[in-house]
């Protein structure tokens, strides 16, 4: 199970907060579209991100809502996709 823990600077609502606390307390269901995960699964998983690593350092980055939409009909590799923008962008500015 993933755990996620919301920035410190998030602000919920009373209402927001009473449902997550609900939620947090319900059971998990698995089903045929999500099944528990076994140890080949999970072995699996990690094979696979040591196979293909994160080419790069993690960042948070805010764009636009405009940005994302026009992003996103480029495919659903989008994020790798803003990424190349983001290096090709660099590259040509120059800095140094």
């Amino acid at each position: 199970m993933v755990t996620f823990e919301l920035d410190k600077t998030a602000a919920l609502t009373k209402e927001e907060k009473k449902v997550l606390a609900k939620a947090k307390e319900l059971p998990i269901t698995y089903d045929e579209d999500s099944p528990e995960m076994t140890d080949d699964m999970e072995k699996a998983f990690v094979a696979a991100r040591k196979a293909k690593p994160y080419p790069g350092e993690l960042l948070t980055l805010y764009v636009s809502p405009s940005t994302i939409e026009k992003v996103k009909h480029m495919g659903a590799d989008y994020i790798a996709i803003l990424g190349k923008l983001l290096d090709k962008a660099v590259s040509e500015y120059n800095v140094m």
